[in-house]
């Protein structure tokens, strides 16, 4: 058995993706998005046509409304000349016709928006779903390099961006470019002099909103990431404000907490400011050509005989014809903040998963379905890094007897729980083989592996819920009945009946309407329930009193009754019963035996045990 040294424990946390870390691929990204749009395709050629003939309705309606001025100017002019009067039926009908189209156009609006906002909720919740399934899969490796906030971030903030301006924009697209062809088509059909004055700006609006979406990319980009990392910091901090005021952190998490708000100042106000001058800038620019044609409107009128209601309409046109470009000047902003969103979203699903279940699993379960198990674990030649090329378990080898008490030891780093990882396939071996009843467990499905498994750890994890909730989680289909025998044989029915409302009583979002003790009692109850094969158990009696920790004891002591127990000790007076105490160091095991055999060595765990002995003489 090699006794060689290695590095030091698996990898630590690094912070989320910074601004700038590379150049946003905008059209991947979009193209992207639009291939994941396909599934609504119908739905989205409906609000298209709808969007169409709904702006073009809206089109048609200055040039009707410019014939019922020009009627209205002709009978004034001929009532007063003496020749006639105003044809007060002729422009009613034009109204009337007016009205019915806006009427028709606000309808088809309504409606498109209304099946907009269907799709783009449906976009969103399939987004959601990918990114919770892909969690699922991903490998736990991930989570240790990636904050909590940074991946929320991707969840919440991201999605919701996405979501808000799919359903702002993709009509919008649509409608702003028929828009301006409509507009352009019209302005033609009424003077063409007119129609080159009011296009003589459009290349510098162009120019302009180039200019600004080229330059506000970046910055976007900037914010998204930023973001995460400014919820990344708000979330640890807010999960371990108790040790964080404890150490006085304040300050220190205070000033963190505003050099990351600085650099999202900075970018934010930098991409909304890039954001907020493009409509003032186009709007600028389209007031030139307005002046101009104003101008040019009335001496047409003069020379040319150009009718009033054509120059009014001309001059409705114009003023719309800026609205649409300025308004698809606005969208590429709007799109670059989408794809920032997007492609954070979409690196998170691309990210590598873990290794995926064989597709011809051995089979740990009986004709029935149920889990025909032992308990014997054998462990061979593993060697396993968080990094590739930073070793920390090197040749472990060890037969592990079902029904036996394996107690594991060693220094901080030692790579104590990296092997009980390892043996639950959260992380997947470098080399070497774990076998479970002679049955490599790489070879067999982890729902299977892991239904062998009841952990109870250091940190007594409990979910907002009730009691009888948080127990039953061992074994979701459990009776009522099962759940209470559980409690008892974890020794804590007593306790849950001292409480008013029972095994109702609602533990709370941060557990701490219960103790610790209390906790980690009905963290073994949830082990009962599930009625394990093999047991890890990570002492957790530390921090509790002398009664509570007796009552640890005695329920961790009937749960490994008849099942393989790994036992991760951090004080070895708790082990002295162990059918095996493997004892390690830098991620070799440097020796095996019994309590008293090992002591008879006088070696390295005698050297732990005595160590503890003197600490607590000395206390």
């Amino acid at each position: 058995m090699s006794q060689r040294r290695g590095p030091g424990p698996g990898p630590g946390r690094r912070p989320g993706m910074m601004a700038g870390d590379k150049a946003r691929d905008f059209k991947g990204t979009v193209a992207r998005l639009i291939r994941y749009m396909k599934k609504y395709a119908l739905q989205i050629v409906i609000i298209i046509v709808f969007a169409a003939v709904g702006t073009v309705f809206n089109i048609v309606g200055p040039k009707i409304l410019g014939t019922a001025t020009t009627t209205l100017a002709q009978g004034l002019i001929a009532k007063y000349s003496g020749t006639g009067g105003i044809d007060f039926e002729a422009i009613k009908n034009i109204l009337l016709k007016l009205l019915t189209i806006y009427g028709i156009s606000a309808l088809l609006n309504y409606f498109q928006h209304w099946m907009m906002s269907g799709v783009t909720q449906r976009i969103t919740y399939s987004l959601r779903k990918e990114i919770s399934e892909k969690i699922n899969r991903m490998p736990l490796r991930y989570f240790d390099k990636q904050t909590h906030g940074e991946v929320l971030s991707r969840i919440t903030n991201d999605v919701d961006t996405v979501s808000q301006s799919l359903n702002q924009s993709v009509q919008q697209v649509f409608t702003s470019l028929v828009t301006i062809i409509g507009i352009l088509y019209m302005m033609i059909s009424i003077s063409w002099q007119l129609t080159l004055m009011a296009l003589v700006v459009v290349p510098l609006s162009g120019t302009a909103a180039a200019f600004v979406v080229k330059n506000s990319q970046k910055y976007f980009k900037a914010q998204q990431d930023t973001l995460g990392n400014v919820n990344g910091h708000i979330e640890e901090m807010y999960g371990g404000h108790v040790v964080m005021k404890a150490f006085n952190g304040e300050e220190r998490s205070i000033r963190e907490f505003n050099e990351l708000n600085e650099k999202l100042y900075d970018s934010a106000w930098k991409a909304q400011f890039m954001s907020g001058i493009m409509q003032p800038i186009t709007s600028f620019i389209g007031n030139l050509g307005y002046v101009g044609c104003c101008v040019l409107g009335g001496y047409l009128a003069i020379h040319n005989g150009l009718a009033i209601g054509d120059i009014q309409a001309f001059i409705t046109y114009v003023r719309n014809f800026n609205q649409p470009i300025t308004q698809t000047a606005q969208i590429m902003n709007v799109l670059q903040a989408t794809a920032a969103a997007a492609e954070r979203v979409f690196e998170f699903l691309d990210e590598e998963e873990e290794t995926p279940d064989p597709a011809e699993p051995l089979s740990l379960r009986d004709e029935n379905g149920n889990l025909k198990v032992k308990g014997n674990v054998t462990f061979s030649d593993v060697r396993f890094g968080y990094d590739p090329e930073k070793i920390i378990i090197h040749d472990f080898s060890a037969y592990c007897a079902h029904g036996t008490r394996i107690a594991i030891v060693g220094p901080t780093g030692a790579g104590k729980t990296t092997i009980v990882k390892l043996l639950m396939r959260f992380y997947d071996l470098n080399e070497g083989t774990i076998y479970l009843d002679g049955k490599d467990i790489s070879k067999l499905k982890r729902s299977d592996l892991r239904d062998c498994f009841g952990m109870v750890l250091q940190d007594a994890w409990l979910h907002s819920g009730t009691i009888m909730e948080n127990i039953r989680y061992g074994r979701m289909d459990a009776t009522d009945e099962e759940v209470i025998r559980a409690a008892d044989e974890a020794y804590v029915d007593h306790f849950i009946r001292t409480l008013e409302d029972g095994y109702d009583t609602v533990i709370n979002e941060e557990s701490t309407n219960i103790s610790q003790g209390q906790k980690q009692l009905l963290t073994i109850a949830r082990a009962f329930l599930s009625d394990p094969k093999v047991l890890i158990l990570d002492e957790a009696t530390s921090s509790v009193d002398t009664r509570t920790e007796i009552l640890i004891q005695k329920g961790m002591e009937n749960l490994m009754k008849g099942r393989t127990s790994f036992v991760i000790a951090h004080r070895l007076s708790t082990i002295r019963n162990a059918d095996m105490i493997l004892c390690m160091d830098h991620g070799d095991i440097v020796e095996i035996g019994t309590h008293d055999e090992l002591l008879a060595k006088g070696g390295f765990y005698a050297d732990l045990y005595n160590a503890q002995f003197l600490e607590a003489e000395n206390a």
